[in-house]
């Protein structure tokens, strides 16, 4: 009988089990996959998520990898450019964006090390229930045998098509529709300033420096162009990048390193995270569109508030449903501002006058442009930057 199961080993599981493991508990973690292997993501880790990382003493592993500090960020609106270096944050000056088979493996070698049991290549298959209580799981090996997994918790870390989540039908809330639809690849010889985004006329590009000298350029459009996209892909990108001529200029005189990646499949939804014998973490727990790149952030922190709960409830601080219930409300607090902001960016809806007048006042000023960007690492609260006497100050000042 282990204390807790881990359903997914990436992002929100590995540190989850890491992090109960480190508390003592019997852990353990399965995964599909084999490690370390690829998926599908922008894989950026924000200034919140690089400070838990520091935190659980994984920091130099992943600085210590082949990929690049990125200290500057330039936003292209097309009407203004905002550039800049967000304020570091837990002394830390730099973001990174270091490859899944990098930053996976680095987790789940942790998770094992602090005393967390690891099943690579295991496929859950269906939940243990009693009277309604999550006891366990089943599932197999590659080609094994089917066997009977015991736990009195259950977590699935398990991604936005959750087994756990759809085997107990965890309610849904703050549903939006997809909003966009996304490709990207990787280049080698391709010059760049650090993180690099442009909007233009309904379509994103972003550029993120990464690991053995190769950029990432992903690529996004509405939702409903999609399957006229996906019809030609590599000329629909390049020809989207050509809109921004500098850009495109480089990346032509660069390497495209493997093949073009994407999905439609970017919902946005919350969804209740825990009930009886189980709980969700990361995008099992609520996913968002990828515009923003808070998805391993998210990850991170929903990993550490979990453990938190399941902590607190087990060694009799409150009821485990009262911690759980804490859970879920911490990460909404947390969570909602950034996800209307994050769905309001994905829609490509026109810009509001007064949000372009703010935009314009930024660009002017350099000291204010740091503090826009460290609201857009996470580090600084969205209702504070965006209060109505902050803004008047703002436009007022740089008129």
């Amino acid at each position: 009988m282990y204390d807790v199961l881990v359903i997914g080993a990436r992002c929100a599981g590995a540190p989850t089990a890491l992090l109960l493991a480190r508390k003592g508990y019997r852990v353990l973690l399965v995964d599909k996959a084999r490690f370390p292997s690829d998926r599908l993501s922008t894989h950026y880790l924000r200034l919140p998520a690089l400070a838990l990382l520091k935190r659980w003493g994984l920091l130099e592993k992943v600085t210590a990898l082949n990929c690049p500090p990125i200290t500057n960020f330039r936003l292209d609106l097309d009407s203004c450019v905002l550039s800049g270096t967000p304020l570091p944050f837990d002394d830390i000056p730099a973001t990174y964006c270091p490859r899944r088979t990098l930053l996976d493996k680095i987790l789940v070698d942790a998770a094992v090390e602090a005393g967390a049991e690891l099943r690579e290549d295991f496929l859950i298959q269906e939940l243990c229930l009693d009277g309604g209580r999550v006891t366990g799981a089943y599932g197999r090996l590659h080609g094994g045998t089917r066997e009977k997994l015991q736990a009195r918790m259950v977590i699935g870390a398990d991604g936005v098509h959750s087994l756990v989540a759809r085997n107990m039908q965890a309610p849904m809330y703050r549903i939006r529709p997809n909003f966009s639809c996304a490709y990207y690849a990787y280049w080698s010889g391709v010059p760049h300033i650090g993180t690099e985004v442009y909007l233009r006329d309904k379509r994103a590009l972003v550029l993120f420096p990464t690991n053995d000298g190769c950029v990432l350029v992903y690529v996004a459009w509405p939702y409903q162009e999609f399957t006229r996209y996906r019809t030609d892909v590599e000329n629909n990108y390049l020809q989207t990048i050509d809109l921004v001529p500098d850009l495109a200029a480089r990346i032509r005189g660069g390497r495209r390193e493997g093949r073009f990646q994407g999905t439609a499949d970017l919902p946005n939804f919350f969804r209740r995270p825990y009930g009886s014998g189980w709980a969700l973490v990361g995008d099992a727990g609520y996913h968002k569109d990828p515009a923003q790149a808070f998805g391993i952030a998210d990850a991170f922190r929903d990993a550490k508030l979990l453990t938190e709960a399941l902590d607190a409830g087990w060694r009799g601080e409150q009821s485990l449903d009262e911690a759980l219930a804490g859970y879920e409300q911490r990460r909404n607090a947390v969570a909602f501002p950034m996800y209307d902001l994050t769905c309001q960016i994905a829609s490509f809806e026109q810009r509001p006058p007064e949000l372009e007048q703010l935009l314009q006042a930024l660009s002017r000023n350099a000291a204010e442009t740091a503090g826009f960007l460290a609201v857009m690492e996470g580090i600084v609260p969205i209702h504070e930057f965006f209060d109505p006497a902050n803004i008047a100050r703002i436009v007022s000042q740089s008129s």
